[in-house]
């Protein structure tokens, strides 16, 4: 019977020991380990998939979205920093415009590990990484991003949080993209050839991008035209005008009764009817008996202004006598208008400061001779809207071989 009882003993300690020996503990923990690592995996590569949806401008439907509480969104900031709309509005974009991801908060004791993913599996991915006091914790040596105040507001981000952060830049009709040489792409029905992000890519019509104002793109004429359904209903003395892409309501004729040699003009400024001087009664100091003025265009099926003067409030007429023809100028002497430029011009001096004039067309600015051969920018970053502006470089410099102010400014 004690031999019984010793035998079973024996057996009992040696399963105790087999169960509980260390090495029995070390492939459990390393067990721990690998699962750890690879939900962690799983919620990056959820996130990722779901950012690049956004900029694609797709949908990711997955159970993983959910589960790990992820959320994106295009969040848009003014100059001041602020929170603005994502569009187009009279020509003038955000100056900011971020696409954003984010998932819920994991386990501090977790984050080496999900920095130790990010370097492995997404080293190109840019600022994607844990979100630390304002800043995005990336992996390996990159340091980190800062995250804007208005974002983290709007984003309501925590300690904790994956982040995925893209800036991008709203394009529009007159940006011109040099694509490298590659294969060309046939979009389907419905869908836009696009360069963005370094490559070409099939994208839905957005008017939020592509138009603004009161504007609608035409997927025949493939150009954006004036949206009828906006067109207000207008008094009876009175006619829908496109004005500037918006539709707006004015009195076709004038009502204003003007002295002798001066006509009435409408100011697109105030909308309000002005006595100018009559340019038909100019005596003309060479052999020109007749002038020509420039074109007036505008897309197929659209109401247009058609001014008596095609100049601004911040322009001159001047004439070519040879060619009969008058084009504008224009008028440093007008920077102290507001209607010309509302701020105050004293504030905007410096080596980071300085007016240029938004010239609308590289035709429009080969008349000017004051800038004659100098070159022009007419990108997203410059106004066209043939008024003086401020360009503020910032932490740059004005480049004063390239910048000619009033005329223009362009940044180091």
């Amino acid at each position: 019977m004690n031999i019984f009882m010793m035998i079973l003993v024996a057996v009992f300690m040696l399963g105790f020991y087999m169960i509980s020996s260390p090495s029995q503990r070390v492939i459990e923990q390393e067990t721990e380990y690998a699962i750890n690592k690879s939900d962690l995996r799983s919620i990056a590569e959820c996130a990722s998939a779901q950012h690049n949806a956004q900029i694609k401008g797709t949908s990711f439907q997955d159970v993983c979205v959910e589960q790990n509480q992820i959320q994106s969104k295009f969040v848009c900031l003014n100059s001041s920093m602020r929170i603005t709309s994502c569009e187009i509005v009279r020509n003038k974009k955000p100056e900011y415009t971020y696409i954003i991801t984010a998932t819920k908060e994991i386990e501090y004791e977790d984050y080496n590990n999900m920095l130790e993913i990010i370097e492995q599996y997404f080293p190109n991915a840019g600022s994607f990484g844990i979100f630390m006091d304002g800043k995005i914790m990336v992996g390996g040596t990159s340091g980190a991003r800062v995250v804007p105040d208005a974002v983290i507001d709007e984003m309501e981000l925590k300690n904790g949080q994956l982040v995925y952060l893209t800036q991008y830049e709203i394009p529009t009709e007159d940006t011109v993209f040099s694509a490298p040489v590659q294969s060309d792409i046939i979009c389907p029905i419905g869908t836009i050839k696009t360069y963005r992000f370094g490559r070409w890519q099939c994208v839905g019509y957005n008017t939020k991008t592509d138009c603004g104002g009161d504007m609608i793109w035409d997927s025949e004429l493939l150009t954006c035209v004036a949206d009828e359904s906006k067109k207000p209903l207008c008094a009876e003395q009175q006619t829908a005008v496109l004005v500037d892409s918006v539709w707006e309501c004015i009195n076709p004729f004038p009502e204003k009764t003007c002295p002798s040699g001066m006509v009435a003009r409408l100011n697109y400024t105030t909308l309000e009817w002005e006595c100018v001087t009559d340019p038909s009664v100019t005596t003309p100091t060479k052999k020109c008996e007749s002038l020509n003025q420039g074109a007036i265009f505008g897309a197929v099926g659209t109401t247009i202004r058609v001014p008596s003067s095609s100049c601004t409030d911040c322009e001159i007429m001047v004439t070519n006598y040879d060619t009969c023809e008058t084009s504008c100028i224009p008028d440093p002497s007008k920077i102290n208008t507001p209607s010309c430029y509302p701020g105050d011009p004293d504030e905007c001096t410096g080596a980071s400061k300085g007016f240029y004039f938004g010239f609308p067309s590289y035709s429009y600015a080969s008349k000017v001779s004051a800038i004659e051969g100098r070159s022009v920018p007419l990108d997203a970053r410059h106004s066209q809207n043939r008024k003086f502006n401020c360009m503020d470089c910032g932490d740059s410099e004005i480049d004063e071989e390239r910048s000619l102010p009033p005329y223009i400014i362009i940044c180091k």
